[in-house]
C-alpha cells in the first residue's frame, strides 16, 4: 500500500467518525465543530483525487464562511437540546428507513462510477490537453463543462437559490405584533400640536371633612380660653 492509498483510508476513517459524531453529539457547538472536521477530510480526499478547485472551494466557502456563521448563530441562540430530543425515538423508524434508502441509492450510483480513469472528453473544435501537449487543468475543464453542457441545470439551481434567499428575507422581515415599528415618514411630518395639547384647568381645591378629634380639641381650647 502506497502513501496515497494510506492517506485515502486515513481521511475516510476520520471523515466517517466525524460525520457520525455530527448526528450523535449532544452539544450543538460540538456537532458544528465535527462538521468542520468532516469538511476538511472531504477536502483532503478531493486533493488526492486531483480536484484542487473543489477542495479549496469547500474549505473557503463552507468552512470559512458558512460554518463560522453557523457557529456564531448556535452560540448566540439558547437552544433547548432536551426539547429537540423529545421525539427522537418516536421518529427514529421513519428516519432510519429514509437513511437506508438514501444509502442504497448512493451505493448504486457510486458502484457504477468506479471505472478506470479516462482521458477528458474533447469538445468540438477544442483539442484535449494530451493532444495539445499541455498540462491538464481540472478547474478549466470543470468550468467549461458547467457552462456548456450543464448550463441549464446551473441556471435552474441559481434561480432556486435566489428564490430561497428572497423567501428567507421575506420570512425574517414579516410584521410581528411584539415589535414597535416606527415609520420615518410619519416622524418627519409630525407637528407639535399633534404631540402636545395644553388643557386649561381652573384651580380648585377639594374641601376636606374635618377630623372629629381635631375639631373636639379645638373646641375645648376655645372653651378654656
Amino acid at each position: 500500500m502506497d502513501v496515497r492509498t494510506g492517506l485515502f483510508y486515513l481521511f475516510s476513517l476520520v471523515l466517517l467518525f466525524a460525520a457520525f459524531r455530527v448526528i450523535t453529539a449532544r452539544n450543538p457547538v460540538y456537532a458544528a465543530l465535527f462538521l468542520v472536521l468532516t469538511f476538511f477530510q472531504a477536502a483532503g480526499i478531493w486533493m488526492l483525487l486531483k480536484a484542487e478547485f473543489l477542495a479549496i472551494s469547500l474549505v473557503l466557502v463552507y468552512v470559512g464562511a458558512v460554518m463560522v456563521l453557523f457557529l456564531f448563530v448556535v452560540m448566540m441562540l439558547d437552544i433547548d437540546v432536551a426539547n429537540l430530543r423529545a421525539g427522537f425515538w418516536k421518529h427514529f423508524p421513519l428516519a432510519a428507513s429514509v437513511g437506508a434508502l438514501i444509502a442504497l441509492e448512493m451505493a448504486a450510483v457510486l458502484m457504477g462510477g468506479f471505472r478506470p480513469a479516462e482521458e477528458p472528453r474533447a469538445f468540438p473544435g477544442v483539442a484535449t490537453a494530451a493532444q495539445a501537449g499541455l498540462q491538464f487543468s481540472n478547474t478549466k475543464e470543470l468550468g467549461r463543462l458547467l457552462y456548456s453542457e450543464y448550463i441549464y441545470p446551473l441556471e435552474i439551481a441559481a434561480v432556486i437559490l435566489v428564490v430561497a434567499i428572497v423567501a428567507a428575507i421575506a420570512l425574517t422581515l414579516r410584521t410581528r405584533k411584539d415589535t414597535k415599528h416606527i415609520d420615518a415618514s410619519e416622524q418627519v411630518r409630525v407637528r407639535a400640536r399633534d404631540r402636545l395639547q395644553i388643557v386649561k384647568v381652573p384651580p380648585s381645591r377639594p374641601t376636606l371633612a374635618p377630623d372629629p378629634a381635631t375639631a373636639a380639641a379645638a373646641a375645648s381650647g376655645e372653651n378654656k380660653a
